[in-house]
């Protein structure tokens, strides 16, 4: 019978015949150093995603929407290159979601912030 060593720190496995791993500890490390390149990337623009959706949802809608400046939004840390979808209008107006609270850029540096339903 072949002897089974864990992926991540080569010590003998005992156990069902399709284990990896000795430990969760070793599975976990394992899957984390395999992802790492990538992590940090997605880490990041998820944390900058959460925080624009914060900032939007900081604003009391009214019947799914408000106006606010870009001012406000720019002091309260929003980040314009993060979104998640556009949806472009018959009338070819773009708005910009972060999941289902988007922003209509409006004259004068005004914005829209609309829910989507």
């Amino acid at each position: 019978m072949e002897i089974r060593k864990c992926l991540d720190c080569g010590i003998e496995i005992r156990g069902r015949i399709d284990k990896k791993f000795c430990s969760d500890h070793c599975r976990n490390a394992h899957n984390n150093k395999l992802n790492k390149d990538s992590k940090n990337l997605v880490r990041n623009i998820n944390n900058r995603l959460r925080k624009n959706y914060r900032i939007l949802d900081s604003f009391e809608l009214k019947d799914g929407k408000t106006r606010t400046t870009k001012t406000r939004l720019i002091d309260k840390g929003f980040d314009f290159e993060y979104v998640t979808n556009h949806y472009t209008t018959k009338k070819g107006s773009i708005y910009y979601f972060v999941y289902d609270l988007g922003y209509l850029p409006l004259d004068n540096d005004y914005y829209m912030i609309v829910k989507r339903e």
